[in-house]
């Protein structure tokens, strides 16, 4: 799989939809991702932190013809795919799916735990196409992190999962190789200025010494 796949995990309402023709199967529904919000803190390892919001025409070329619809990114438990059983679609808020899973102990499992509670996040899997306005990273103001990512572009989205757990947990998150090579950048950057701003005020204090002498 491409190294420049990423994967998001969002805490947001799942829900059963039951049919008034009890013959219809019941639907899973709820938003993949949402546009313009804020995320928790993301990053860890050799990652910064950071932030990140999502922009609302970010799915507008967007590669959706497609995208199965998996529990915990698992393709062996497949519960629908677009053209079949999956159907996505995009509004202000941001993207939507609506699944009805096949008739297998997997789907009526899962249903149960849904309508119980107990399972209710989701989580999809996307790339950034590689190009300078598909992505903007600037230095944060707040504290808790140290940038601020915006998505400006996806270029395919490749599944959208019903999860137990987050897979990545809201202090880490898988980032393309892309967007990696241009943090490090930047980092370096921000290093690079320190040095010269440390090695300027190393002289002016040198050199506030010797006028004194």
């Amino acid at each position: 799989m491409t190294t420049d796949l990423e994967t998001r995990q969002v805490t947001t309402k799942i829900q059963i939809r039951t049919a008034d023709d009890e013959k219809t199967p019941q639907t899973i529904e709820g938003y993949a991702l949402k546009f313009n919000r804020q995320s928790d803190v993301l990053g860890g390892g050799f990652m910064p932190s950071f932030r990140e919001t999502i922009n609302s025409h970010a799915l507008d070329n967007a590669d959706m013809s497609n995208v199965v619809a998996t529990f915990n990114h698992d393709e062996n438990q497949i519960l629908g795919r677009t053209g079949v059983n999956l159907k996505l679609s995009v509004d202000d808020i941001g993207l939507k799916f609506e699944v009805q899973p096949p008739d297998t102990q997997l789907a009526r499992d899962l249903m149960t735990n849904i309508a119980a509670g107990i399972i209710n996040q989701c989580s999809f899997a996307f790339t950034i196409p590689d190009s300078d306005d598909a992505q903007d990273w600037n230095e944060s103001d707040s504290d808790d992190a140290q940038y601020q990512r915006k998505i400006n572009k996806i270029d395919h989205l490749y599944d959208v999962s019903v999860v137990t757990t987050p897979a990545y947990p809201d202090t880490e998150a898988v980032v393309g190789q892309r967007s990696k090579t241009l943090v490090e950048k930047l980092v370096k950057e921000k290093d690079s200025w320190k040095q010269e701003r440390k090695k300027m005020l190393l002289e002016l204090k040198k050199q506030e010494i010797l006028d004194q002498i």
